[in-house]
């Protein structure tokens, strides 16, 4: 018989779900309750019920359906940042090439979960929202960064750099395409402490805060291979020293 941890309550993470179907509700919540470090402390069948309980049980997470009567997930985003809750977002989604998921991260989201995905990646997601991250995968950021694509065409191709070097527009090319520090390093033959420093320094010259806004305004202002002469397959091509 196995024997789960005693987790004290300080440590616990607290859950709402706010999703219209009953159903999916209570599945959700007995597969977060799987782990006993997460509770679900409240539900909600729709965006006016889960901005009350956030106010009143001021939960960890909110799980956020994207389409859900009364008040739909980008009115209830919308409120949310206007009360300046702390409440970490994940939205629920069936489908993220919708571009009203772009909406959501801008409003606030932390990240997206789709709703088909594997029970452990719901945990990873959780996890990595309550470490002060954001949540795309690489699934799901190469379909947010297509939509970002679509609604950032413009007639003419500005190409510029931001004072970025070439190295550091290889490691925001990979950032969009959803590789995580250890991949770049090994893509560009580097080690992982290298590609937080190019990192840091495209943080500042660039003025965002963390990978997710890197990868919004990389799109938004195209900076992509294509724009300066690469490939995807350049991206990622040992630089000869």
């Amino acid at each position: 018989m196995s024997v789960q941890p005693v987790i004290a309550e300080e440590n616990l993470v607290t859950v709402v779900i706010a999703d219209d179907h009953p159903l999916f509700r209570e599945a959700l919540k007995k597969l977060i309750e799987v782990d006993p470090g997460l509770r679900v402390v409240g539900e909600a069948n729709d965006g006016r019920e889960a901005i009350k309980l956030v106010r009143e049980l001021k939960p960890d997470v909110l799980l956020l359906d994207l389409v859900m009567p009364v008040c739909p997930g980008l009115e209830t985003l919308r409120e949310l940042s206007s009360i300046a809750s702390p409440v970490r977002t994940l939205l629920l989604t069936a489908g993220v090439g919708d571009s009203d998921v772009i909406d959501a991260l801008q409003l606030g989201a932390r990240g997206v979960v789709m709703k088909h995905s594997a029970s452990a990646l719901l945990f990873k997601s959780i996890r990595t929202v309550m470490a002060g991250q954001y949540w795309v995968g690489r699934e799901c950021m190469g379909d947010v960064i297509d939509k970002m694509r679509l609604r950032a065409s413009a007639p003419e191709l500005r190409r510029r750099t931001f004072g970025l070097t070439p190295r550091e527009l290889e490691v925001v090319f990979t950032v969009v395409g959803g590789y995580p520090n250890t991949e770049i390093a090994q893509k560009f033959s580097i080690s992982v402490k290298t590609v937080k420093h190019h990192l840091t320094n495209i943080f500042d010259k660039l003025g965002v805060s963390n990978r997710l806004e890197l990868a919004l305004f990389a799109v938004q202002h195209h900076l992509e291979p294509g724009a300066y002469g690469m490939s995807s397959e350049d991206v990622g091509r040992p630089v000869t020293r």
